[in-house]
């Protein structure tokens, strides 16, 4: 399906202000402050954080537009989980922080503050990485629980390389060829949320289980492919929870100059076994489909 670039460089393609167009000459990201880190295979600085399809939907396809505001879905997953809003610290600083201030804090690992964590897998190799780890710590220092997070966009198909190259030029929003991977919700986030989850009820000290970030249209993909929502029962947060925080623009038309905030339009609390029971339901087509197939190609000659 055609799709055009939504957002370029952090700013609206329609968004011709200086701040915009020096964004995507400068090659910056502006929810990290800091180059663009989505690149074409070339190497070449992307700059696309959201598509939009002919339907109208707004799909980010890019982790960091999610990060906007210093990676304040963070501090709503931890408020969310401890009860609390708690100051955020690299990993490896948060236990001498604690105890130096005297305050307790929420001690992220993640790309570009604490380093990833790796959960291993049954067999002793390789293993997922979560994206992020986000441990209370009291004021001596102490770990008193933890939780994980899994932040997830939605590939594309094809390219959107002509519609990156009339922005550039001329700030010229056109048609792409890119369409969006949604098979990669059955075949790798769906089944990698299940594992995660079961080894995280495992962990004595993960007592809210594991939180989910991504955007709207893929929240609602995901319903779809589990069945509906309704199917899958709201719970306490609980070590066995999965928790979904979907999150989606809140555009107003006179926000140039301006990159556009987010909003967590849904969140829903289940258990990782409600998922995987509803992942396993798979609803079969009607019987004899691939007879009647054949025959239908059969009858063509």
């Amino acid at each position: 399906m055609a799709s055009t670039i939504w957002e370029f460089f952090g700013y609206r393609s329609e968004d011709f202000s200086p701040i915009a167009l020096k964004s995507a000459a400068d090659g910056h990201c502006p929810y990290i402050d800091a180059p663009c880190q989505k690149r074409f295979r070339d190497n070449v600085v992307s700059g696309v954080c959201t598509l939009q399809q002919k339907s109208g939907a707004r799909v980010i396809c890019c982790p960091i537009r999610l990060y906007a505001d210093g990676h304040d879905i963070l501090n709503q997953v931890a408020e969310k989980a401890f009860g609390s809003k708690y100051r955020l610290v690299s990993g490896a600083e948060a236990a001498n922080h604690a105890r130096t201030h005297k305050e307790a804090v929420i001690a992220v690992f993640g790309r570009g503050w604490g380093g990833e964590l790796r959960l291993p897998q049954k067999s002793g190799r390789g293993g997922y990485f979560v994206d992020w780890v986000l441990a209370l710590i009291n004021e001596d220092g102490d770990l008193i629980e933890f939780t994980a997070v899994e932040v997830q966009t939605i590939d594309t198909t094809n390219s959107y390389r002509n519609g990156y190259e009339a922005l550039l030029e001329d700030r010229e929003i056109i048609d792409t060829k890119a369409g969006l991977n949604w098979e990669n919700v059955n075949k790798r986030i769906l089944p990698q949320l299940i594992y995660k989850g079961q080894v995280l009820q495992r962990e004595e000290l993960c007592k809210k289980g594991l939180f989910f970030v991504c955007p709207q249209p893929v929240y609602a993909r995901i319903m779809e492919r589990l069945g509906g929502e309704g199917g899958l029962i709201k719970y306490a947060l609980q070590p066995a929870s999965i928790t979904f925080m979907a999150y989606e623009h809140k555009y107003k038309p006179h926000e140039d100059a301006e990159t556009v905030p987010l909003v967590n339009s849904i969140t829903h609390s289940t258990t990782v076994y409600k998922v995987q029971e509803a992942f396993n339901n798979v609803t079969l087509p009607d019987e004899n489909v691939y007879k009647k197939a054949i025959l239908k190609a059969l009858n063509k000659h």
